[in-house]
């Protein structure tokens, strides 16, 4: 619905609303999805411990935005920390902060994988999704692949190719069609990724403020 972390004063009112109804609805985990992870600290009202309802992640679409935001969000005490990796615009190397290391590092909780979506959408390799998805296996860490958005890899009986791509890390090829966001389908190595993590609140609804 928003960013609740953007720097405009003219929604401390609303934020003030917002805490005071995450601390009313303990039995909600509230999922808050922020761009700006450095603003998370200083806006929330809460020293540790945080209730434990409140989740917090942050979109990373490729390294450069991986460098700039983790850091930050492996400083917030929330429950659970989780990326969203969507719209995955290139490699993204996860495995340093999702392996356990700089013991003043809080963990990463959840990853979450999708493609791009839209008439001006880009292409998310096949190879950058399934790195994720095995850095995630390996650390234990649940992965939801989200979509692949409006393109797909074009495999099985012969199909239209509207682009071959190759993946400058590995030096592999791919063949990419374009399609309906609908029809692109969340399939990943042929089966659905839908792990999420052990809610710590009261009970289990989930609301998503993102």
């Amino acid at each position: 619905m928003a960013d609740v972390f953007e720097a405009r004063i003219d929604l401390d009112a609303e934020r003030s609303k917002l805490w005071a109804l995450i601390e009313a609805t303990p039995w909600l985990d509230w999922l808050l999805l922020t761009k700006r992870p450095e603003n998370v600290v200083p806006m929330v009202p809460w020293l540790e411990p945080w209730p434990r309802n409140v989740w917090i992640g942050t979109t990373v679409e490729n390294d450069e935005w991986a460098d700039e935001r983790l850091p930050h969000l492996a400083r917030i005490p929330a429950a659970r920390r989780f990326l969203s990796c969507e719209p995955l615009l290139g490699p993204l190397d996860l495995r340093r902060w999702l392996l356990p290391g700089d013991p003043a590092r809080y963990p990463i909780d959840w990853v979450i994988v999708g493609g791009e979506s839209g008439g001006k959408s880009r292409p998310m390799l096949p190879s950058w999704a399934e790195d994720l998805r095995d850095a995630c296996v390996t650390a234990r860490v649940p992965f939801f692949f989200k979509q692949w958005g409006c393109w797909t890899p074009a495999v099985g009986p012969p199909m239209q190719i509207d682009e071959s791509l190759v993946d400058a890390a590995t030096m592999r090829a791919f063949d990419m069609r374009r399609v309906s966001k609908i029809a692109g389908g969340r399939l990943l190595d042929g089966r659905t990724w839908d792990e999420v993590p052990d809610s710590v609140a009261v009970g289990a609804p989930v609301f998503s403020v993102c």
